[in-house]
């Protein structure tokens, strides 16, 4: 072997192994929390003395750090290890029509602190004034948030912001969200990263709460799911290997334009997109906006909110008819193995809705994928960027080799 192959780690020499060695115990501390230099021997299949130089090189390096010991037994008590939380920290940033939603965590994902900034009015600035609103805002909420935790900017490993609309990969610009000014810009990434200091990753707010479903919810331990979101907007996550599957130009699960029976077709661009009912396809059969004039038709004017839509048995007969019949459509194409239901309509449609959609795939030539309600609480935008960015922060820190 050349020296220069052994100079960059090549497979099998002791450089990467002890790599190895330690990415294991260091993904072992963050599933299981603190560990005993025995019970980590015993994971890993390592010896106690190459244990023990591996938890000295962590702690050196400032990765691990003693923890206590374990009590309730007699004898010695053995020293317990956990991973520093100092080691990183990460924020996560999740945006609505309103505002936005900052929040910073350690390596551990202890959250630290939560803030809230509302939008500016922008709707009617110019290009580049509606950048520099969008631009302070984040800016705004993320300092507020780093303040509360007592960090500052230089401190964070990097930061993920999740969106309504698709980042199209090879241009940077955000598509499919007209409501949002100034988000639209193809500078926008670069504006952001200048202004903030840290790498950042934007991406879809869908996307973002399927990851946090298949790592807290009811997709946990789910490779293939689709993740379908209904509210005043509507989108799917689709996950396939355990892999988000993006698309070409980022839009793959922009169902909300997808043509069904009974709506027109969605067209007219990005200023038909704007309007709540998408300009046609499914946002306008099942979308926020829609339930509400369904619960207007059978319940009368006074019907103003989806829950008071939903308490008509026959808004939420219909609402099923309509739901199932969109996700009989992503079904036929891409075969999960599991639905889950996410956002307002179904949140408060609750088991019931989700029954009655159920009900209506008796029959279809499709398959059967199990359906489930979201199981999250608080923000899943949020909480999926923070475990975005966590997963960064660990694949960046955790190298040692």
């Amino acid at each position: 072997m050349a020296e220069g192959q052994r100079a960059r780690g090549a497979p099998g020499t002791p450089r990467v192994l002890r790599a190895m060695n330690d990415r294991a115990a260091l993904d072992l501390l963050v599933s299981h929390g603190p560990l005993t230099r025995t019970r980590i021997g015993e994971l890993t299949g390592l010896s106690k003395p190459t244990a023990s130089q591996l938890l000295a090189r962590l702690a050196t390096a400032g990765l691990v750090r003693r923890t206590g010991n374990v009590t309730g037994r007699p004898g010695p008590r053995p020293q317990l290890y956990e991973i520093n939380p100092a080691a990183a920290h990460v924020a996560a940033l999740a945006v609505d029509r309103r505002g936005i939603t900052a929040a910073v965590a350690d390596l551990t994902g202890r959250l630290l602190a939560e803030e809230r900034a509302t939008a500016e009015a922008a709707t009617e600035a110019a290009d580049g004034e509606a950048l520099r609103l969008t631009a302070r805002l984040v800016a705004r909420a993320l300092d507020g948030a780093l303040a509360t935790a007592g960090l500052t900017r230089d401190q964070l490993h990097g930061a993920v912001i999740g969106t309504p609309g698709a980042p199209d990969p090879r241009t940077g610009r955000l598509r499919h969200a007209p409501h949002l000014p100034g988000w639209q810009s193809h500078a926008l990434r670069e504006e952001l990263t200048g202004l903030l200091g840290v790498p950042l990753t934007i991406e879809n707010d869908v996307n973002l709460a399927a990851v946090a479903e298949q790592h807290d919810g009811a997709a946990r331990g789910v490779e293939d799911f689709v993740l379908v979101w209904v509210g005043e907007g509507i989108g799917a996550a689709l996950v396939l290997g355990g892999r988000l599957l993006r698309g070409a130009t980022g839009g793959a699960g922009e169902i909300g334009h997808l043509p069904l029976p009974g709506a027109p077709l969605s067209r007219g661009g990005d200023r038909a997109a704007a309007r709540p009912d998408a300009g046609g396809g499914f946002q306008s059969l099942v979308g926020s906006a829609s339930v509400r004039a369904l619960g207007r038709e059978y319940g009368g004017p006074g019907v103003r909110t989806v829950a008071g839509a939903l308490a008509h048995e026959a808004v939420r007969t219909e609402v099923a008819r309509r739901l199932a019949t969109g996700i009989a459509a992503v079904v036929a194409v891409v075969d999960p193995g599991l639905v889950v239901l996410a956002g307002e309509v179904p949140q408060v449609g609750g088991e019931a809705l989700r029954d009655l959609v159920e009900a209506e795939f008796t029959g279809l030539a499709l398959p059967r994928p199990a359906l489930r309600l979201s199981r999250l609480d608080g923000d899943p935008v949020l909480r999926g960027a923070l475990r975005t960015a966590l997963n960064q922060a660990r694949e960046a820190v955790f190298r040692t080799g």
